[in-house]
Protein backbone atom coordinates (compact mmCIF):
# COMPACT_ATOMS: atom_id res chain seq x y z
CA UNK A 1 0.00 0.00 0.00
CA UNK A 2 1.54 3.22 -1.13
CA UNK A 3 0.11 6.73 -1.30
CA UNK A 4 1.49 9.95 -2.76
CA UNK A 5 -0.38 13.16 -2.01
CA UNK A 6 0.05 16.88 -1.91
CA UNK A 7 -1.84 20.04 -2.71
CA UNK A 8 -2.59 23.67 -3.24
CA UNK A 9 -3.57 26.69 -1.14
CA UNK A 10 -7.16 26.94 0.10
CA UNK A 11 -9.34 29.49 -1.64
CA UNK A 12 -12.46 31.02 -0.16
CA UNK A 13 -15.73 29.12 -0.72
CA UNK A 14 -19.37 30.19 -0.55
CA UNK A 15 -21.16 29.52 2.70
CA UNK A 16 -23.78 27.20 1.21
CA UNK A 17 -24.82 24.69 3.86
CA UNK A 18 -26.26 21.19 3.60
CA UNK A 19 -27.70 19.05 6.35
CA UNK A 20 -26.03 15.71 7.05
CA UNK A 21 -28.45 12.93 8.03
CA UNK A 22 -27.98 9.18 8.52
CA UNK A 23 -30.06 6.80 6.43
CA UNK A 24 -30.92 3.58 8.27
CA UNK A 25 -33.35 1.05 6.77
CA UNK A 26 -35.84 -0.54 9.17
CA UNK A 27 -34.21 -3.93 8.49
CA UNK A 28 -30.75 -2.78 9.65
CA UNK A 29 -29.56 -4.17 12.99
CA UNK A 30 -28.30 -1.80 15.68
CA UNK A 31 -25.01 -3.69 16.06
CA UNK A 32 -24.28 -3.39 12.33
CA UNK A 33 -24.22 0.41 12.65
CA UNK A 34 -21.71 0.75 15.47
CA UNK A 35 -18.96 2.08 13.21
CA UNK A 36 -20.83 3.50 10.21
CA UNK A 37 -24.16 4.74 8.93
CA UNK A 38 -25.66 2.48 6.22
CA UNK A 39 -26.16 5.64 4.21
CA UNK A 40 -25.60 9.37 4.67
CA UNK A 41 -27.75 12.06 3.09
CA UNK A 42 -25.46 14.98 2.31
CA UNK A 43 -27.16 17.73 0.36
CA UNK A 44 -27.47 16.77 -3.30
CA UNK A 45 -25.95 13.31 -2.83
CA UNK A 46 -26.47 10.10 -0.89
CA UNK A 47 -23.42 8.05 0.12
CA UNK A 48 -24.00 4.32 0.73
CA UNK A 49 -21.68 2.16 2.83
CA UNK A 50 -20.18 -0.99 1.37
CA UNK A 51 -22.93 -3.60 1.26
CA UNK A 52 -22.14 -7.27 1.71
CA UNK A 53 -24.08 -10.34 0.59
CA UNK A 54 -25.95 -11.24 3.80
CA UNK A 55 -29.70 -11.06 4.09
CA UNK A 56 -31.23 -8.91 6.87
CA UNK A 57 -31.62 -12.07 8.98
CA UNK A 58 -27.88 -12.74 8.75
CA UNK A 59 -28.08 -15.70 6.40
CA UNK A 60 -25.83 -15.98 3.35
CA UNK A 61 -27.19 -16.92 -0.10
CA UNK A 62 -25.74 -20.15 -1.43
CA UNK A 63 -24.47 -19.01 -4.84
CA UNK A 64 -22.25 -16.15 -5.94
CA UNK A 65 -24.94 -14.81 -8.26
CA UNK A 66 -27.42 -14.71 -5.39
CA UNK A 67 -24.84 -13.03 -3.16
CA UNK A 68 -24.32 -10.21 -5.69
CA UNK A 69 -28.07 -9.83 -6.03
CA UNK A 70 -28.45 -9.64 -2.25
CA UNK A 71 -25.69 -7.02 -1.94
CA UNK A 72 -27.54 -4.93 -4.51
CA UNK A 73 -30.84 -5.53 -2.68
CA UNK A 74 -29.18 -4.26 0.50
CA UNK A 75 -27.96 -1.20 -1.38
CA UNK A 76 -31.45 -0.67 -2.85
CA UNK A 77 -33.00 -0.77 0.63
CA UNK A 78 -30.81 2.16 1.73
CA UNK A 79 -31.45 4.11 -1.47
CA UNK A 80 -35.22 3.67 -1.09
CA UNK A 81 -35.11 4.61 2.60
CA UNK A 82 -33.58 7.91 1.44
CA UNK A 83 -36.59 8.42 -0.84
CA UNK A 84 -34.71 7.59 -4.05
CA UNK A 85 -34.65 4.77 -6.60
CA UNK A 86 -31.85 2.77 -8.18
CA UNK A 87 -32.10 5.14 -11.16
CA UNK A 88 -30.60 7.81 -8.88
CA UNK A 89 -27.40 5.78 -8.39
CA UNK A 90 -24.59 7.42 -10.36
CA UNK A 91 -21.53 5.49 -9.20
CA UNK A 92 -20.72 2.10 -7.66
CA UNK A 93 -17.55 0.37 -6.54
CA UNK A 94 -17.58 -3.42 -6.60
CA UNK A 95 -15.05 -5.44 -4.61
CA UNK A 96 -14.61 -9.13 -5.46
CA UNK A 97 -12.47 -11.72 -3.69
CA UNK A 98 -12.41 -13.74 -6.93
CA UNK A 99 -12.03 -11.60 -10.06
CA UNK A 100 -12.88 -14.64 -12.23
CA UNK A 101 -16.48 -14.11 -11.06
CA UNK A 102 -16.57 -10.81 -12.93
CA UNK A 103 -18.86 -11.97 -15.73
CA UNK A 104 -21.41 -13.37 -13.29
CA UNK A 105 -21.38 -10.10 -11.36
CA UNK A 106 -21.71 -8.11 -14.56
CA UNK A 107 -24.78 -10.09 -15.63
CA UNK A 108 -26.56 -9.38 -12.34
CA UNK A 109 -25.75 -5.68 -12.74
CA UNK A 110 -27.22 -5.74 -16.24
CA UNK A 111 -30.49 -7.09 -14.83
CA UNK A 112 -30.68 -4.77 -11.81
CA UNK A 113 -29.61 -1.67 -13.75
CA UNK A 114 -31.43 -2.50 -16.98
CA UNK A 115 -32.16 1.20 -17.51
CA UNK A 116 -29.45 3.83 -17.12
CA UNK A 117 -26.62 1.87 -15.40
CA UNK A 118 -24.26 3.92 -13.21
CA UNK A 119 -20.54 4.45 -13.64
CA UNK A 120 -18.57 1.67 -11.94
CA UNK A 121 -15.19 0.41 -10.79
CA UNK A 122 -14.53 -3.30 -10.14
CA UNK A 123 -11.57 -4.48 -8.06
CA UNK A 124 -10.18 -7.83 -7.07
CA UNK A 125 -9.11 -7.75 -3.41
CA UNK A 126 -7.53 -10.15 -0.96
CA UNK A 127 -10.28 -10.19 1.66
CA UNK A 128 -13.64 -8.64 2.51
CA UNK A 129 -15.54 -8.35 5.81
CA UNK A 130 -18.14 -10.71 4.29
CA UNK A 131 -17.09 -12.87 1.35
CA UNK A 132 -17.45 -12.79 -1.59
CA UNK A 133 -18.61 -9.33 -2.68
CA UNK A 134 -19.03 -5.79 -1.35
CA UNK A 135 -20.66 -2.87 -3.19
CA UNK A 136 -20.85 0.80 -2.24
CA UNK A 137 -22.56 3.62 -4.10
CA UNK A 138 -23.22 7.31 -4.61
CA UNK A 139 -26.71 8.49 -5.63
CA UNK A 140 -27.79 11.94 -6.77
CA UNK A 141 -30.98 13.38 -5.29
CA UNK A 142 -32.23 15.06 -8.48
CA UNK A 143 -32.38 13.29 -11.84
CA UNK A 144 -32.29 16.64 -13.61
CA UNK A 145 -29.24 16.70 -15.93
CA UNK A 146 -28.37 13.07 -15.10
CA UNK A 147 -27.14 11.45 -18.30
CA UNK A 148 -24.68 8.85 -19.45
CA UNK A 149 -21.53 9.95 -21.29
CA UNK A 150 -20.01 7.83 -24.05
CA UNK A 151 -16.82 8.77 -25.96
CA UNK A 152 -17.01 8.38 -29.75
CA UNK A 153 -16.50 4.76 -30.82
CA UNK A 154 -16.71 3.46 -27.24
CA UNK A 155 -16.88 -0.35 -27.11
CA UNK A 156 -17.65 -2.36 -24.00
CA UNK A 157 -19.82 -5.24 -22.84
CA UNK A 158 -19.88 -3.91 -19.28
CA UNK A 159 -23.20 -3.09 -17.61
CA UNK A 160 -21.90 0.36 -16.69
CA UNK A 161 -21.73 3.73 -18.39
CA UNK A 162 -18.22 5.18 -19.02
CA UNK A 163 -19.35 8.31 -17.22
CA UNK A 164 -22.45 9.70 -15.53
CA UNK A 165 -22.98 13.43 -15.65
CA UNK A 166 -25.09 15.17 -12.99
CA UNK A 167 -25.98 18.83 -12.51
CA UNK A 168 -22.51 19.61 -11.14
CA UNK A 169 -20.22 16.56 -11.50
CA UNK A 170 -19.01 13.77 -13.72
CA UNK A 171 -18.53 10.31 -12.19
CA UNK A 172 -16.12 8.20 -14.25
CA UNK A 173 -16.06 4.44 -14.55
CA UNK A 174 -12.71 2.72 -14.16
CA UNK A 175 -10.74 3.20 -17.36
CA UNK A 176 -8.36 0.26 -17.93
CA UNK A 177 -4.79 0.27 -19.17
CA UNK A 178 -5.51 -1.62 -22.37
CA UNK A 179 -5.80 -0.70 -26.04
CA UNK A 180 -9.43 0.41 -26.54
CA UNK A 181 -9.49 -0.83 -30.14
CA UNK A 182 -8.22 -4.37 -29.47
CA UNK A 183 -8.50 -4.86 -25.71
CA UNK A 184 -4.84 -5.95 -25.67
CA UNK A 185 -2.75 -5.15 -22.60
CA UNK A 186 0.70 -3.94 -23.74
CA UNK A 187 3.82 -5.37 -22.12
CA UNK A 188 5.23 -1.93 -21.27
CA UNK A 189 3.87 -0.60 -17.92
CA UNK A 190 4.23 3.00 -19.12
CA UNK A 191 2.07 2.23 -22.15
CA UNK A 192 -0.56 0.69 -19.88
CA UNK A 193 -0.63 3.84 -17.74
CA UNK A 194 -0.93 6.03 -20.83
CA UNK A 195 -3.81 3.99 -22.23
CA UNK A 196 -5.70 4.28 -18.93
CA UNK A 197 -5.11 8.03 -18.73
CA UNK A 198 -6.05 8.51 -22.39
CA UNK A 199 -9.29 6.62 -21.86
CA UNK A 200 -10.14 8.71 -18.80
CA UNK A 201 -9.41 11.86 -20.81
CA UNK A 202 -11.72 10.67 -23.60
CA UNK A 203 -14.65 10.32 -21.17
CA UNK A 204 -13.98 13.82 -19.84
CA UNK A 205 -13.87 15.28 -23.34
CA UNK A 206 -17.17 13.56 -24.21
CA UNK A 207 -18.65 15.58 -21.35
CA UNK A 208 -16.97 18.79 -22.62
CA UNK A 209 -14.46 18.69 -19.73
CA UNK A 210 -10.74 17.99 -19.43
CA UNK A 211 -8.24 16.76 -16.87
CA UNK A 212 -8.20 20.14 -15.10
CA UNK A 213 -11.75 19.40 -13.92
CA UNK A 214 -10.77 16.27 -11.97
CA UNK A 215 -11.16 16.66 -8.20
CA UNK A 216 -10.45 13.07 -7.13
CA UNK A 217 -8.74 10.11 -8.78
CA UNK A 218 -8.33 6.48 -7.71
CA UNK A 219 -5.43 4.81 -9.51
CA UNK A 220 -5.96 1.09 -8.87
CA UNK A 221 -2.95 -0.99 -9.83
CA UNK A 222 -1.41 -4.39 -9.30
CA UNK A 223 2.19 -5.12 -8.33
CA UNK A 224 3.01 -5.39 -12.07
CA UNK A 225 2.93 -1.58 -12.42
CA UNK A 226 5.94 0.11 -10.78
CA UNK A 227 4.73 3.05 -8.71
CA UNK A 228 7.59 5.21 -10.00
CA UNK A 229 6.52 4.74 -13.61
CA UNK A 230 2.86 5.34 -12.83
CA UNK A 231 3.68 8.60 -11.05
CA UNK A 232 5.98 9.80 -13.82
CA UNK A 233 3.37 9.28 -16.53
CA UNK A 234 0.56 10.64 -14.35
CA UNK A 235 2.42 13.83 -13.42
CA UNK A 236 2.80 14.75 -17.09
CA UNK A 237 -0.98 15.16 -17.38
CA UNK A 238 -1.53 17.67 -14.57
CA UNK A 239 -0.34 21.10 -13.48
CA UNK A 240 2.26 20.83 -10.70
CA UNK A 241 0.67 21.46 -7.31
CA UNK A 242 -2.84 21.56 -8.78
CA UNK A 243 -3.54 17.87 -9.27
CA UNK A 244 -6.69 16.10 -8.04
CA UNK A 245 -6.87 14.54 -4.59
CA UNK A 246 -5.82 10.91 -4.97
CA UNK A 247 -5.96 7.51 -3.31
CA UNK A 248 -3.44 5.21 -5.00
CA UNK A 249 -4.41 1.67 -4.09
CA UNK A 250 -2.57 -1.52 -4.93
CA UNK A 251 -5.09 -4.33 -5.46
CA UNK A 252 -4.84 -8.07 -5.96
CA UNK A 253 -6.35 -8.14 -9.46
CA UNK A 254 -8.38 -6.17 -12.01
CA UNK A 255 -10.91 -7.22 -14.67
CA UNK A 256 -9.73 -8.37 -18.06
CA UNK A 257 -6.19 -9.06 -16.91
CA UNK A 258 -5.28 -5.37 -16.86
CA UNK A 259 -2.81 -4.05 -14.29
CA UNK A 260 -4.00 -0.48 -13.86
CA UNK A 261 -7.23 1.48 -14.08
CA UNK A 262 -8.29 5.02 -13.19
CA UNK A 263 -11.62 6.13 -11.81
CA UNK A 264 -12.68 9.40 -10.22
CA UNK A 265 -14.88 12.49 -10.04
CA UNK A 266 -14.73 15.75 -12.00
CA UNK A 267 -16.50 19.05 -11.34
CA UNK A 268 -18.30 20.65 -14.27
CA UNK A 269 -17.54 24.27 -13.36
CA UNK A 270 -13.86 25.04 -12.76
CA UNK A 271 -14.92 27.95 -10.55
CA UNK A 272 -16.25 25.33 -8.11
CA UNK A 273 -12.86 23.57 -7.92
CA UNK A 274 -10.63 24.63 -5.02
CA UNK A 275 -7.61 22.75 -3.69
CA UNK A 276 -6.49 22.57 -0.05
CA UNK A 277 -2.93 22.08 1.18
CA UNK A 278 -1.97 22.14 4.87
CA UNK A 279 1.17 24.10 5.67
CA UNK A 280 3.12 20.94 6.56
CA UNK A 281 2.61 19.47 3.07
CA UNK A 282 4.76 20.67 0.15
CA UNK A 283 3.26 20.99 -3.36
CA UNK A 284 3.33 17.75 -5.31
CA UNK A 285 3.30 16.73 -8.97
CA UNK A 286 0.97 13.80 -8.27
CA UNK A 287 -1.76 14.68 -5.71
CA UNK A 288 -3.38 17.48 -3.74
CA UNK A 289 -4.30 16.62 -0.14
CA UNK A 290 -7.93 17.71 -0.73
CA UNK A 291 -9.95 19.38 -3.48
CA UNK A 292 -13.36 21.03 -3.22
CA UNK A 293 -16.09 20.35 -5.78
CA UNK A 294 -18.42 23.14 -4.74
CA UNK A 295 -19.19 22.40 -1.09
CA UNK A 296 -17.93 18.79 -1.21
CA UNK A 297 -14.35 18.12 -0.12
CA UNK A 298 -12.61 15.09 -1.65
CA UNK A 299 -9.51 14.10 0.34
CA UNK A 300 -6.55 11.94 -0.59
CA UNK A 301 -5.91 8.74 1.32
CA UNK A 302 -3.72 9.22 4.37
CA UNK A 303 -1.70 6.74 6.41
CA UNK A 304 0.13 7.00 9.71
CA UNK A 305 3.03 8.76 8.00
CA UNK A 306 4.52 11.55 10.14
CA UNK A 307 5.25 14.45 7.75
CA UNK A 308 8.28 16.70 7.75
CA UNK A 309 11.99 16.18 8.26
CA UNK A 310 12.84 12.54 9.08
CA UNK A 311 9.21 11.64 8.41
CA UNK A 312 7.88 8.13 8.13
CA UNK A 313 5.62 5.54 9.74
CA UNK A 314 7.06 4.77 13.17
CA UNK A 315 4.08 3.14 14.91
CA UNK A 316 4.08 -0.65 14.88
CA UNK A 317 0.34 -1.34 15.38
CA UNK A 318 -2.77 -0.54 13.39
CA UNK A 319 -4.39 1.38 16.25
CA UNK A 320 -1.35 3.60 16.83
CA UNK A 321 -0.90 4.26 13.12
CA UNK A 322 -4.57 5.23 12.86
CA UNK A 323 -4.17 7.98 15.46
CA UNK A 324 -1.51 9.63 13.31
CA UNK A 325 -3.66 9.08 10.21
CA UNK A 326 -6.55 10.90 11.83
CA UNK A 327 -4.22 13.72 12.83
CA UNK A 328 -3.10 13.99 9.21
CA UNK A 329 -6.72 13.99 8.02
CA UNK A 330 -7.60 16.65 10.59
CA UNK A 331 -4.82 18.87 9.19
CA UNK A 332 -6.67 18.81 5.88
CA UNK A 333 -10.07 19.46 7.45
CA UNK A 334 -8.84 22.35 9.57
CA UNK A 335 -7.14 23.96 6.58
CA UNK A 336 -10.55 23.82 4.89
CA UNK A 337 -12.28 25.27 7.95
CA UNK A 338 -14.03 21.97 8.66
CA UNK A 339 -14.07 19.12 11.20
CA UNK A 340 -14.75 15.38 11.44
CA UNK A 341 -18.49 15.96 11.96
CA UNK A 342 -18.65 16.96 8.30
CA UNK A 343 -17.18 13.71 6.94
CA UNK A 344 -19.91 11.80 5.10
CA UNK A 345 -18.05 8.83 3.59
CA UNK A 346 -14.79 6.99 4.21
CA UNK A 347 -12.83 4.23 2.51
CA UNK A 348 -10.73 2.15 4.89
CA UNK A 349 -7.85 0.02 3.60
CA UNK A 350 -6.46 -2.43 6.14
CA UNK A 351 -3.28 -4.45 5.82
CA UNK A 352 -5.09 -7.25 7.68
CA UNK A 353 -8.84 -7.37 8.28
CA UNK A 354 -8.15 -9.22 11.52
CA UNK A 355 -7.21 -5.79 12.91
CA UNK A 356 -10.66 -4.30 12.25
CA UNK A 357 -11.71 -4.50 15.91
CA UNK A 358 -8.68 -2.56 17.13
CA UNK A 359 -9.08 -0.12 14.24
CA UNK A 360 -12.75 0.51 15.06
CA UNK A 361 -12.09 1.24 18.74
CA UNK A 362 -9.96 4.21 17.70
CA UNK A 363 -11.92 5.20 14.59
CA UNK A 364 -15.27 5.82 16.29
CA UNK A 365 -13.72 8.24 18.78
CA UNK A 366 -13.31 10.88 16.07
CA UNK A 367 -16.89 11.20 14.84
CA UNK A 368 -20.07 12.66 16.27
CA UNK A 369 -23.70 11.61 16.15
CA UNK A 370 -23.72 10.89 12.41
CA UNK A 371 -21.12 8.25 11.54
CA UNK A 372 -19.92 8.41 7.93
CA UNK A 373 -20.85 5.79 5.36
CA UNK A 374 -17.89 3.42 5.17
CA UNK A 375 -16.29 0.72 3.04
CA UNK A 376 -13.59 -1.51 4.52
CA UNK A 377 -11.36 -3.92 2.59
CA UNK A 378 -8.05 -5.76 2.72
CA UNK A 379 -6.84 -5.15 -0.80
CA UNK A 380 -3.64 -7.22 -0.90
CA UNK A 381 -2.03 -9.89 1.26
CA UNK A 382 -0.64 -8.58 4.59
CA UNK A 383 2.86 -7.16 4.71
CA UNK A 384 5.63 -8.39 6.99
CA UNK A 385 5.35 -6.24 10.11
CA UNK A 386 8.97 -5.50 10.77
CA UNK A 387 10.76 -2.18 10.81
CA UNK A 388 13.60 -1.19 8.51
CA UNK A 389 16.99 0.01 9.74
CA UNK A 390 15.58 3.52 10.27
CA UNK A 391 12.68 2.29 12.37
CA UNK A 392 10.02 2.70 9.65
CA UNK A 393 7.09 0.26 9.57
CA UNK A 394 4.83 -0.61 6.61
CA UNK A 395 1.43 1.07 6.32
CA UNK A 396 -1.08 -1.06 8.23
CA UNK A 397 -4.07 1.15 7.40
CA UNK A 398 -5.09 4.00 5.12
CA UNK A 399 -8.20 6.19 5.09
CA UNK A 400 -9.64 8.48 2.44
CA UNK A 401 -12.83 10.47 2.86
CA UNK A 402 -15.44 12.84 1.49
CA UNK A 403 -16.72 15.74 3.62
CA UNK A 404 -19.33 18.38 3.02
CA UNK A 405 -19.67 21.91 4.38
CA UNK A 406 -22.60 21.83 6.78
CA UNK A 407 -23.58 22.74 10.32
CA UNK A 408 -22.05 20.50 13.00
CA UNK A 409 -23.85 17.18 13.23
CA UNK A 410 -23.52 17.06 17.02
Amino acid sequence: MRILLAGLLLLATPAVRAQIRPVVPASASATANRVNSPGVNAGDYLYVSGQGPRRPDGSLPATFEAQVRQALDNLKSIVQTAGLTMEHVVYTQVYLEDISKYREMNQVFAEVFAKGPPARAVLGVARLPEPSVQINAVAVRSLTDRRAVYPPGYKSDESAAPGILTHDRLFLSAMPGSDPSSGKVPDDPAAQVDFALDRMKAVLEAADLDLRHMVFVNPYLTADIPMRIMNQRYALRFEFGNTPARATIEVSSLPGGVHIEYTGVAVRDLKQRRAVRPKNMPPSPTASPCVFAGETLYCSAKSGFIPGLHGGVYASTTAHQLRQTMRNLLDNLEEAGMNFDQVVATNVYLDDLSDVGAFDEVYVQYFGRVLPARTTIEQIAPAERTSDKEGHYPDLEQVSFIAIRSPSSH
